[in-house]
């Protein structure tokens, strides 16, 4: 974050500075977390539903903080520390971060998705990174608190922004793009991630096309071509879609499938054929690299830039990350999140994978509303489908035992267990010579602690 004044953060923020001085020392930092403080930072105590950070504030500032925004006033104000009032913490921040976004004039792009927006964030930032200074919305801080808080980490030796958001409302895309004002909008995809709040794909739709409220007069919209819904959308701005179908301006051809060991496609736009070698799997990994295609080009990046970007492509997190164990075993990690769309596109990885043994160990997905028996149930008849030698189902009896019963009615073979550790010595034997076993459940199944305990045999 570049120095900001006291008198220059009140004004963002159209507070009140309590006890002004002349002495008071710019801000380089914010926070919301008097746990983790920066020394010299701007406390922001944020308002959840079962704390309200302004019980910190004391402690915050003992433990280094500049000063506070403040919606509830200290008792006692201290005169080392400057005190800035507000109606609510949590619009202000959003003002803040607005007005510090406004200082800088390099291209910013958003994205949004149901699936594969992490992926979509940093393979665009991968390929831009070939030849920009890159800023790029860190781990999953893509909401309400997050956004705002990547937009405070800019610097003036930036040169573009890669932000990425999420929702699970209506309206919250919105709020966030209200502060992004992006110069180009990315939808990677509508999925039925969130369909429990927005009651329909439809619903969803719209919900991401909220991207477009604050986009620039002048921006571009760079969408999935092959997404049916996405194709729905009106074009009001310049607007590039991605896939394989006929009428995609950045279309994908050529797709080879190395397995774990990646991709390669070429990617064809009007401009310039660029062919792609991305070291990570599955052929949903076209779609990311042929948006960040569009966007390179948007960026006059070269061809050559381009493929080295993505040749420099580096999952995030837990997200189909290969881990490569002694005795040819592999884990696929992709425990990060889970939806229908992004399990089948999982499960078609491991199908099409090498080895001795597949084995997938699937968890219950969250958010699914009315859909969620039949999506489970859904997911294991395709495991058996697609002949997945044993599946793992782990969870609640109405979810993850209806994956179980998918897999069972199918054919195929399967072993439920409510619990991860009552499944852990059995995944431990199924992870034999050969074997290569994709981990993947909703981020609230906590199934990383399984990763790690199957990397410790």
């Amino acid at each position: 974050m570049e120095p900001m004044t006291v008198g220059r953060i009140a004004a963002a923020v159209d507070g009140v500075w309590l006890n002004p001085r002349e002495n008071a020392p710019a801000v380089t930092a914010v926070c919301t977390d008097s746990r983790a403080l920066t020394p010299g930072c701007l406390f922001l105590p944020w308002v959840g539903e079962r704390f309200d950070g302004h019980d910190f504030i004391d402690a915050a500032l003992e433990a280094g903080a500049a000063g506070c925004l403040c919606a509830r006033v200290p008792e006692k104000l201290r005169k080392d520390k400057f005190y800035i009032q507000v109606p609510d913490t949590r619009l202000a921040l959003k003002a803040l971060a607005s007005a510090y976004r406004d200082q800088f004039q390099i291209p910013v792009i958003q994205i949004t998705g149901s699936v594969g927006k992490t992926t979509t964030k940093e393979m665009v930032a991968a390929v831009l990174g070939a030849k920009l200074k890159v800023w790029k919305t860190p781990e999953n801080y893509n909401n309400d608190v997050g956004t705002p808080l990547t937009l405070l980490g800019l610097t003036s030796e930036h040169q573009a922004a890669v932000i990425e958001t999420g929702m699970n409302h209506f309206g919250e895309i919105e709020y966030l793009t209200e502060m992004v004002k992006p110069d180009i909008a990315v939808i990677s995809n509508i999925g039925d991630a969130h369909i429990e709040f927005l009651g329909s794909r439809e619903g969803i739709l719209r919900a991401k096309c909220e991207i477009f409220s604050h986009l620039k007069k002048d921006g571009l919209a760079v969408l999935n071509g092959d997404d049916a819904l996405l194709d729905t959308v009106a074009e009001p701005f310049r607007t590039v879609r991605c896939g394989k179908s006929g009428h995609c301006q950045a279309k994908i051809t050529e797709i080879a499938d190395r397995g774990v060991e990646g991709i390669s496609c070429a990617v064809v736009t009007e401009r310039d054929r660029y062919p792609l070698s991305i070291p990570a799997p599955g052929e949903h990994m076209a779609y990311a690299a042929a948006i960040a295609v569009a966007v390179g080009e948007a960026l006059g990046l070269s061809r050559e830039e381009i493929a080295r970007g993505a040749a420099s492509y580096v999952p995030a997190g837990s997200r189909m990350r290969v881990l490569r164990l002694p005795g040819r075993r592999v884990i696929l990690d992709d425990c990060y999140n889970a939806n229908p769309q992004s399990v089948a596109a999982a499960l078609e990885i491991l199908a099409r994978t090498e080895c001795d043994n597949r084995v997938a160990v699937l968890g219950d997905m969250g958010e699914l509303g009315a859909i969620g028996n039949r999506a489970h149930y859904n997911m294991g008849a395709l495991a058996s489908m697609l002949g997945i030698d044993l599946v793992f189902a782990i969870g609640s009896g109405d979810r993850a035992g209806k994956i179980a019963d998918g897999v069972a009615q199918s054919g195929g073979s399967v072993l439920y267990f409510p619990t991860k550790e009552e499944a852990l010595p059995e995944l431990r034997r199924q992870l034999g010579p050969g074997a290569v076993m994709l981990v993947k459940a909703s981020h609230a199944m906590k199934f990383g602690w399984l990763v790690e305990r199957l990397q410790e045999t």
